[in-house]
């Protein structure tokens, strides 16, 4: 490696830790990671992971009530774009308070609002429970 590649490396390492995602140290970072996968991707065995609690048993009945549907590259998917409102932070618990705007072809745009609460878990944030209103 010449002297060049050598200082770009850590510049280059860092720019892709950026666009990963997430901070899931931060217990926003884990809410947002969660409605990516949840809302966005439409992944919902990847949302478990963000989950403990009464989070994780409503996304293991949205997998029961899901089975059997495939959602691949050829599954025309909504563009679902959210905002925080509003956040309560604790040392152990906080909850943040989300608009989702949801655009699908041949429909007309709608909103939701999605309340994801978190705990920390040892030294990760997890979602602990969320609810979603019109």
């Amino acid at each position: 490696m010449n002297r060049r590649t050598v200082l770009l490396l850590p510049l280059y390492a860092l720019s892709l830790s950026a666009c990963r995602g997430k901070d899931l140290g931060t217990a926003q970072g884990t809410a947002e990671e969660f409605l990516d996968q949840h809302y966005v991707n439409i992944d919902l065995q990847k949302a478990k992971e963000f989950t403990v609690g009464l989070a994780r048993q409503k996304l293991d009945e949205e997998i029961r009530l899901t089975a059997g549907q495939v959602i691949d590259a050829s599954t025309r998917r909504p563009r679902v774009h959210y905002k925080l409102l509003e956040k309560k932070e604790q040392a152990q618990r906080a909850a943040f308070l989300y608009v989702g705007t949801i655009q699908a072809d041949d429909a007309p745009e709608f909103t939701r609002r999605w309340f994801v609460s978190t705990r920390k878990e040892g030294d990760q944030w997890r979602v602990s429970n969320f609810t979603e209103h019109d």
